[in-house]
Order: structure tokens, then sequence, then C-alpha cells
């Protein structure tokens, strides 16, 4: 390497998700169309629908009870059992093949989606076992990433977590942005270099419209 040569070095990117919800997966798709076009580094963690809800269960709508108590927990004990005996790098290649599966192909968070899901991530088959541990092995790891990310924004907001690197070194960490569909190329750069804008404002609280359309959450 010359003497004039520059490394480039990416900005890290931490992204909280739960691969169950439908908001987060269309947000991680917009977030690798800006690692294209963006000098970023995505480093995945888990999160839990499940977790951020349990202290609040009884003023949840009934459907959405039953489910996080009946779909919401298999798939993120099983990405969390993959990261915890095969290292984080695989957590985006497992949530990318689980939200394909789940979101874009209708299966659903079903046993079977998550085998196959499994297999299309090139990880063993026999994690699929953990899906139905209650006594879950990986409990405290889950707990602990999730508090990771949800400390950053605060209890009130849900899956995607994003934090990135601030101006004076501290963490600029934000919910969402809720988008669908993901944009992209130069769009997708534009919302990203937007987001962080007004994420970095001291006291910056909340951007909202009416939502008109979303993903269909029929499958889940």
């Amino acid at each position: 390497m010359s003497e004039n040569a520059t490394t480039s070095v990416k900005t890290p990117v931490d992204f909280w998700f739960d691969p169950l919800c439908p908001w987060a997966w269309m947000t991680s798709r917009w977030v690798l169309e800006v690692e294209k076009v963006r000098d970023i580094e995505i480093r995945w963690h888990i999160m839990s629908l499940a977790v951020l809800n349990e202290d609040r269960v009884d003023e949840l709508p009934e459907e959405y009870r039953d489910m996080l108590a009946t779909k919401a927990w298999k798939p993120v004990r099983v990405a969390t059992a993959a990261w915890q005996k095969h290292g984080a790098d695989v957590l985006g290649p497992l949530y990318t093949a689980l939200g394909t599966r789940f979101h874009n192909n209708g299966e659903g968070p079903t046993l079977d989606a998550i085998a196959g899901a499994l297999a299309d991530a090139g990880l063993p088959a026999d994690l699929i076992d953990y899906a139905e541990q209650e006594d879950f092995a990986f409990e405290s790891e889950l707990r602990a990433s999730h508090k990771e990310g949800i400390d950053l924004v605060g209890q009130e907001v849900g899956t995607p977590v994003i934090a990135v690197p601030g101006a004076d070194g501290e963490q600029v960490a934000f919910f969402g942005p809720v988008v669908t569909p993901a944009p992209q190329g130069e769009q997708a750069a534009r919302l990203w270099d937007g987001t962080l804008a007004v994420a970095s404002v001291p006291g910056f609280y909340e951007l909202k419209r009416t939502r008109t359309k979303g993903p269909d959450f029929s499958n889940l």
C-alpha cells in the first residue's frame, strides 16, 4: 500500500430486530440497500416483542396477545441459539432467511418455516430444538441483548432499534423508521441521511404521519 493510500473505515450500524415483525423486516431491507451506497457496516442484534410486552400483556388486543403467546418465542429463541452457538455473523443470513419465508413467501413463523430458514442459512438443523424449549438455555443472553437495544430508546417503542456513533462519541439511537416498501438506491441513501440528521438533533422526539398502507400481518 502506498503512503498516500487511505483505508476507509465503515461506520458501524447496530440493528436490533425481532424476526417476527414485518415492519422491522422492511426497515432491515432498506438498511441493506443503504449499505450498498453508504460506508456503513450492519451489526445485527436480537430483541423480542414478547419480552417487550410481557409486563403489559393485559393491555394488548386479544389477537396480539395470542400472537405473542403462540408465535413470538419460537423464531427469536432459534435465532438466539444460532448466535450463541455459531457467532454473531450468522444473524444477518439467518434473519434474511427467516424474513423471506415469514414475510415474502407468506409461510408465517411456523416450525417448518424456521427449519427451512436454518437450511437456507446453512445452519445445523438441530437448532430447531430450541424453538419450543420453555426453559430456554440462552434466556439471559436473549434478554440482555433486548435490554441493550431498548435501553437506548425507551420502553414505549418497538422493533427495530438502530444505533450509530454520534459526533460526540455517544450513540445516536432511534426506533424505525417505519417504511414500506423498502426504498432502493439513492432514495434509500437520502432517507438514511435524513434520518440521521433528525435523530442526531438533541431533544428531537418524534416525526410521524398517518399510515395509509403497510405490510400484510395475516401470515403471522
